[in-house]
């Protein structure tokens, strides 16, 4: 075959390219060169072969090499360079058939742009209008495969897309492609965004030439792309989206705002921008049109400065953010101003949007706070608004940005001052919205809406009293609002009224009428308004506690504290009589069960009562409800029931999400908006508003208190567990300098919620007082952290009032008040959360310009010196080094970073000790500063209280280190320590007070005290040891000085001190608390050396006992509270007796010095040798043996008691006993003992007084003084009925022996004219109780007495005076409730019926000449006033020419003569 024949078979049948290369086996020149190459193939393609089978089998078999454009040419129709036409049928058939495939490889280009030129050249058009042409049919074919309308391609088309792109640039570069023709064609082909961005970033078609196009409608089709791109739900491409929307983004901002804002083009980028954040803010309003939040999201993305990065300049983008900014505010503005006061309650940060929020953080970020509220005042000034957009904004930014607390407050001041310069209704108005806006995100954030009404127009210095005119344009402005205000800004009005003059209150009361009105008119009663509401404007969801109860409980913490009934309730009664009758006082006396104990309630109400401002038959019939409860067995009505469900599900979500916050490092904003919404969940959950007030509540906290409701307990433990695992979370991420101030943030949105704050400080309190021991070291960590953060914000706080003591301090210092020192559980405990709170104070100073003491509560850096040195004796050198100020350096108090970073790392070690973590905190100068704050020194009292609190048996040291400890803290740190810094300043006897002081303090508070359980072994014994120590030193001191003891007496001052306070005869209260005083007190005596008691004067070159003290104290004190009375104790009879006779030996004659002591002690104080009469037996051997060791002989007393036991004893038999040279009433008390201790019957004892001798006569009747007194002190101190009896008939007998004597008269009345001096010392000898209670035993033994027997006593000289004054006593006992504790089996009323008929028969058998005529006179004149009767028929006897008792039988008629059983003898 020849050659010619093959190839004519080879053209006409079809063979593959690689069957045609395979049976070419000719051997023939291998080609060498890649020129060679080239063009061999180009001489193949040239051949006549069929091109679209190779081409397609070439793109296949080079597939790996490369990628594979497909160019399908169609029928072309365009206009040639030269204007003319292309003959459509001349071409037609041509570009009907022709497919060409060409492989892109070494030989792509090359072999394209041959091909595309040798179409054109066929088509008769230019080589660009083809490439365009084809370009746009193959973009155009591909989204016809892909179906649907959609502004990104899929993987692979954006594979050969960008293959194909890559060609086309290659042909721009050769000159075959213009890409103005390929966007004039694409534009009629529906472009899509995707590939628009792919021909700017290949920099074929740049984003700003085609918005410089003259096509119309692009700013159209590039927003339904943007909002196409937006809704795209395809998850793999998102990066891909993102990237076009930077693209995309980063034109239409640089392009719109670096040119010319009036161009054309600036405008419609603006306008693609303006329509797409409108898009994105219709999402918020969530109707069916309205784009899916996801979509909005999206676009919200493009918004952060990231997305710009180098491409757009600061300026252009703040102009951006600015226009936005502009944009949101002024986004459909629907609502009027008058809508906008109405639902504002509604538009807080924790209800607004997060989309909302987000984008105007975006959008502010570039700006300062002063230029985001200056661009918002003249927004507001000029354009018309979105009233919800604008306060959400201003939400938003005061939560995010602390700074806009004050810019606000400064605008708020310019619009005001603005308004009431030119009169300006709408700058009032927007001024009275954005304060309310603040209010409403709570305390934490801005203040009240009551606190910023009363700073503004609460004063002189208002923005209203600058004129007249002023006053008129605010009352006006107030009553156009009226119709519109919510009910709680018109509480505010009404309850804080603006500032007004006398003259024109008219205007006030027009306003407040009209106001109250509004109310009435909203079902808002004015009359449930508290007396102590601050409302300050935000809407609760729900009201667990109205205002009345608030007002309840506030009235009586503030009674409680002050005593007096406050002036609001005082004046609520008057003016507000409505709310005070039906909704203060039904609160007030709700029915309980009353405590045995009269509590502040109690007390308050029965103020109110004897005020006379409860209704007696509402009294009354609380009264009958209250015992209805008490039989009832105490159900409390009041309680309100307990809620079910777990509605704090809400705030633990909250909580949880603020935790990963803090774990992931957010920034200050995000954990500041995150509590915010914690805030609006307990909102929700407790009862009060989100930013109720609390800085005129007064908290209480005593572990005594009632149980909180479990609702709102559970709420608080999950608040208080949540909070210490964010503390630890956040600390390991950061130490607490890095952290923000989210602590200080939580703090203040806790005080926003009244009752959840009142119950956060009650378990705190708790926590620390009762489970100290038992938290883990995660809760000890997050309870520091609290206290040194509430301690920082104490000037926000309310002050917290600690029971009993009634102290209120800041909360901080409250729960650091009394922390358990008691045993070593708790010292550890103690030690642990001062040490972690110190730790975190030094870090937080580190970042802050306040200094270390800001952070510190004082108490809880008393309490770490307390424990501190007690359980770590390496530490005590240094405590006494820090307070001689020997070791302070110059370096600043803060200290440094690395260093406060490693006592912080120690904190938190879990495998460190707690004896390493102390030494790390102690070495830092800043922590040992503090104590040159005088509010963070332990004084030695203070050291003292603590000591004395400690329980012996479960302390952390023995007996042994427990008094090294003591002697050290003592001797070489409080001693020596100056007594401006809480110390001795080197004075022993300072010292000793100070330490009586502390043992009478405690022992008063034992009943009372928090920081420990009760309990018996406290370290009283050791601090007396103490005592002892420094008393005999003192001694020591004087004795080699050779100087008097002028310090001897300050036992005798204080307490003197203590005892002025309650002493108050008449006031049984204090009666008892002096004696509890005085129980103390005589076993701190008791331990002392007796010698110490009594002082050496020296007179005349000669030493002598000065007992002046001594007997003072005796008569003042220890007489007043003798049990029984007229006896001092055995303890106190022999210590006093041994004070006289061991100080003796300082006197050159010991016995004589005695013996004149004594004397002067028989007359001056009998009290004393009276005891030690009644106690010889017990005491004679101690101080017979006393005497021989100090003087060598006994003094004359010692003989004198001892014949006077030995006389009594004689005379109790019966025997004759002789004459004694003894004092009557020393006789007296020795007979009385001997009688009561041989016993027998009362007869028995009757027969042996009737043998007494006459001139036993005073003996006699001071032994009748002590039967009375064992009558009074039987009927005082209920015994048995034969007690009674027992003592009442004797004194009975006594007076029958005593009767035709005057002498007994004196034990009941003191004579005014001297008569029976010898028996007046008797008042110096019994109580004062007793005293004023021998009136009423005047008639018990009188009303006993036989006929006859009374008979003779009217006829004793001086007895009518008596018995009228006694009478006239016993009515004032009467009156005054003096006898109410007195027993008796006849009732008090009857005695004193007996009483007066007694007076009455004496006054009828009493001649006129009885008594003189001024006596006479003084009798009437007293009696008129007390009883009327008795008066009455003293004044017959002062008429002259009176009758005879005869003519006046019946001056007693209406008492009954059985209930007088003397009126017989008369």
């Amino acid at each position: 075959m020849s050659l010619e024949e093959l190839s004519a078979s080879q053209f006409t049948q079809t063979r593959t390219f690689a069957s045609l290369i395979a049976n070419r086996d000719v051997k023939r020149r291998r080609l060498q060169s890649k020129q060679e190459l080239h063009e061999a193939a180009l001489d193949l393609l040239i051949r006549n072969q069929n091109l679209i089978e190779l081409f397609r089998e070439t793109a296949v078999s080079m597939r790996p090499l490369g990628s594979v454009l497909v160019l399908p040419v169609r029928n072309v129709s365009t206009s040639t360079q030269s204007g003319g036409e292309i003959d459509k049928s001349s071409c037609g058939q041509s570009t009907n058939d022709v497919r060409v495939r060409t492989a892109v490889g070494n030989v792509g280009v090359s072999l394209l742009e041959r091909e595309v030129r040798k179409e054109a050249e066929k088509l008769g058009v230019p080589v660009q209008v083809l490439s365009a042409q084809v370009l746009v049919d193959i973009l155009t074919g591909l989204r016809q495969q892909g179906g649907g309308v959609s502004a990104m391609l899929d993987s692979s088309e954006r594979t050969r897309v960008s293959v194909l792109l890559k060609t086309a640039h290659e042909l721009l570069t050769v000159g075959a492609f213009s890409p103005k023709l390929l966007w004039q064609y694409y534009w009629k082909a529906q472009p899509v965004l995707e590939v628009v961005c792919c021909l700017h970033a290949e920099k074929l078609l740049l984003l700003e030439d085609i918005l410089h196009s003259s096509e119309s409608g692009v700013s159209v089709w590039l927003v339904s792309q943007l909002q196409c791109l937006c809704t795209s739900r395809e998850t793999e491409g998102a990066d891909v989206r993102q990237q076009i929307l930077s693209t995309v983004v980063c034109e239409l901002v640089r392009v719109g705002f670096q040119t010319a804002p009036d161009s054309a083009v600036a405008e419609t980028c603006c306008s693609v921008l303006d329509h797409m954040l409108s898009w994105m803010l219709d999402s918020l309003g969530g109707g069916d049109t309205s784009p899916p939040e996801q979509a909005a999201a999206v676009w919200l993305c493009v918004f952060e400065t990231s997305v710009f990065g180098a491409f757009v300049s600061e300026d252009t983008l703040r102009g951006f953010f600015r226009h936005s900014l502009t944009h949101i505010l002024t986004h459909r503005p629907r609502l009027r101003v008058s809508e906008a006061i109405a639902m504002q309650s509604q538009w807080n940060f924790a209800k607004t949007a997060p989309l909302l929020t987000s984008l105007c953080r975006k959008v502010c970020v570039l700006f300062s706070m002063e230029e985001v509220l200056v661009h918002l005042q003249q927004v507001l000034e000029t354009l018309e608004v979105n009233w919800q957009n604008v306060l959400s904004c201003l939400s938003t930014l005061l939560v995010y940005h602390t700074r806009t607390q004050t810019c606000l407050k400064e605008l708020l001041s310019r619009l005001m001052t603005s308004a009431f310069h030119t009169y300006d209704v709408e700058r009032m108005i927007t001024a009275f919205l954005l304060a309310r806006q603040g209010a409403l995100e709570g305390p934490a954030i801005f203040s009240s809406y009551s606190d910023w009404f009363k700073m503004a127009f609460g004063g002189t210095s208002g923005y209203h009293g600058t004129s007249k005119k002023s006053l008129l344009f605010l009352m006006k402005f107030l009553s156009d609002l009226v119709p519109f205000d919510p009910p709680q800004y018109l509480k505010v009005h009404i309850m804080h009224p603006p500032y007004i003059t006398g003259k024109h209150r008219a205007l006030l009361q027009e306003y407040i009428c009209l106001a109250k009105t509004r109310l009435s008119d909203l079902k808002v009663s004015v009359e449930e308004m508290g007396l102590y509401e601050v409302v300050s404007g935000a809407v609760t969801e729900a009201q667990s506690q109205c205002p009345a109860e608030q007002d309840v409980e506030k009235a009586v913490a503030l009674f409680q504290s002050t005593g007096r009934i406050s002036a609001t309730v005082m004046e609520a009664s008057i003016f507000r009589r409505p709310y005070f009758l039906t909704r203060f006082l039904p609160l007030l006396l709700r029915p309980r069960m009353l405590p045995e104990k009269p509590d502040a309630k109690m007390a308050f109400i029965e103020a109110l009562r004897k005020a006379e401002k409860i209704p007696t038959a509402m009294y009354s019939s609380y009264s009958e409800a209250c015992e209805r409860e008490q039989q009832a067995g105490g159900a409390d009505v009041c309680d309100s029931p307990e809620q079910d469900g777990t509605p704090h599900m809400d705030v633990q979500t909250r909580l949880q999400q603020l935790r990963r916050l803090l774990t992931t490092g957010a920034n200050e904003g995000d954990v500041r908006a995150q509590l915010s919404r914690v805030s609006q969940a307990l909102g929700s959950v407790c009862p009060d508003s989100p930013d109720k007030q609390t800085n005129h509540t007064v908290v209480r906290l005593t572990l005594d208190l009632p149980t909180t409701p479990h609702a709102v307990a559970s709420v608080v433990d999950l608040v208080l567990r949540c909070f210490c695992q964010c503390v630890l979370e956040a600390c390991r991420v950061s130490p607490p300098h890095r952290q923000g101030p989210w602590v200080s943030m939580f703090v203040k949105t806790v005080l926003g919620h009244q009752k959840f704050y009142s119950a956060l400080l009650l378990r705190v309190f708790q926590l620390l007082h009762l489970q100290g021991p038992s938290l883990a070291a995660a809760h000890v960590l997050g309870l520091a952290v609290l206290l040194v953060e509430m301690y920082a914000c104490r000037e926000q706080c309310p002050l917290v009032e600690v029971l009993p003591s009634a102290l209120l301090l800041s909360p901080a210092e409250a729960l650091c008040t009394g922390l358990p020192s008691s045993t070593a559980s708790h010292m550890q405990f103690s030690l642990r959360l001062s040490v972690a709170a110190l730790c975190y104070a030094l870090c937080r100073s580190v970042s802050h310009t306040e200094e270390l003491h800001h952070w510190v509560p004082g108490q809880l850096y008393k309490q770490l010196l307390f424990v501190m040195p007690r359980l770590l004796p390496e530490t005590r050198a240094g405590v006494a080094a820090m307070a001689e100020g020997s070791v302070f350096s110059e370096e600043g108090e803060g200290g440094d970073e690395e260093e406060c970073l490693s006592a912080w790392a120690s904190v938190t070690d879990s495998n460190g000790s707690l004896r390493s973590t102390v030494k790390a905190m102690w070495k830092h100068t800043a922590i040992r500063k503090l104590w040159n704050h005088p509010e963070h020194q332990l004084s030695f009292s203070e050291w003292l209280m603590a000591e004395l609190g400690v329980q012996r048996s479960v302390d952390a040291l023995s007996d042994t280190e427990r008094q090294l400890y003591e002697r050290w803290a003592c001797l070489q740190w409080f001693l020596p320590l100056g007594v401006a810094n809480g110390g001795c300043g080197g004075s022993s006897a300072t010292a000793c007070k100070q330490i009586v002081n502390a043992v009478l303090d405690t022992g008063m508070q034992s009943e009372q005290l928090l920081s420990a359980p009760a309990h018996t072994d406290s370290c009283c014994v050791d601090v007396l040891s103490r005592l002892q120590e420094l008393v005999w030193e003192l001694e020591f001191a004087h004795a080699h000085r050779g100087t008097e003891r002028e310090e001897g007496h300050f036992l005798w001052d204080l307490i003197e001190q203590k005892c002025s306070v309650t002493s108050d005869p008449e006031n049984i209260s204090s009666e008892l608390q002096l004696q509890r005083t005085l129980h103390i007190y005589n076993s701190v005596m008791l331990a002392l050396p007796a010698v110490v008691l009594v002082r050496v004067s020296s007179t005349g070159g000669r030493n002598q006992l000065d007992c002046t003290a001594l007997m003072q104290h005796i008569n003042n004190y220890q007489r007043r509270v003798c049990c029984p009375a007229a006896a001092l104790s055995c303890p106190l009879t022999g210590h006093f007796l041994s004070a006289v006779f061991s100080a003796s030996v300082k006197c050159k004659s010991p016995v004589e010095a005695v013996s004149t002591a004594l004397s002067h002690i028989s007359l001056q104080c009998p009290l004393l040798l009276v005891s030690a009469a009644l106690w010889w037996r017990r005491l004679s051997a101690m101080l017979c043996s006393l005497c021989e060791r100090v003087m060598g002989e006994e003094p004359a007393l010692i003989q004198l008691l001892r014949d006077s036991e030995e006389w009594a004893s004689r005379a109790a038999q019966g025997s004759s006993p002789g004459v004694l040279p003894a004092h009557p009433l020393l006789l007296a008390v020795c007979l009385h003992h001997a009688l009561e201790q041989q016993g027998g019957s009362t007869e028995h004892i009757k027969a042996k007084l009737t043998q007494s001798p006459e001139c036993y006569r005073q003996v006699l009747v001071f032994l009748m003084f002590f039967y009375v007194t064992d009558l009074l002190c039987a009927h005082l101190r209920p015994q048995d009925e034969k007690s009674l009896r027992r003592a009442k008939d004797l004194s009975v007998c006594l007076l029958t022996l005593l009767v035709d004597s005057s002498d007994w008269l004196s034990l009941f009345h003191q004579s005014e004219s001297g008569q029976g001096h010898a028996y007046q010392c008797i008042f110096m000898v019994t109580t004062d109780v007793n005293i004023r209670l021998m009136p009423f035993a005047f008639f018990s033994v009188l009303a006993d007495a036989e006929s006859r027997v009374l008979d003779r006593a009217v006829r004793v000289p001086g007895f009518l005076h008596t018995a009228v004054m006694s009478y006239l006593a016993l009515l004032r006992l009467f009156l005054r409730g003096h006898t109410a504790p007195v027993s008796s089996e006849t009732p008090p009323l009857q005695i004193l019926a007996r009483a007066k008929c007694i007076v009455l028969n004496s006054i009828q058998q009493s001649s006129p000449s009885s008594l003189t005529h001024s006596k006479w006179s003084k009798l009437q004149a007293d009696s008129e006033e007390l009883d009327p009767e008795v008066g009455a028929a003293l004044s017959v006897m002062l008429q002259p020419g009176n009758p005879s008792p005869d003519l006046c039988p019946d001056l007693c008629p209406d008492l009954d003569v059985a209930s007088c059983p003397g009126r017989s003898f008369l």
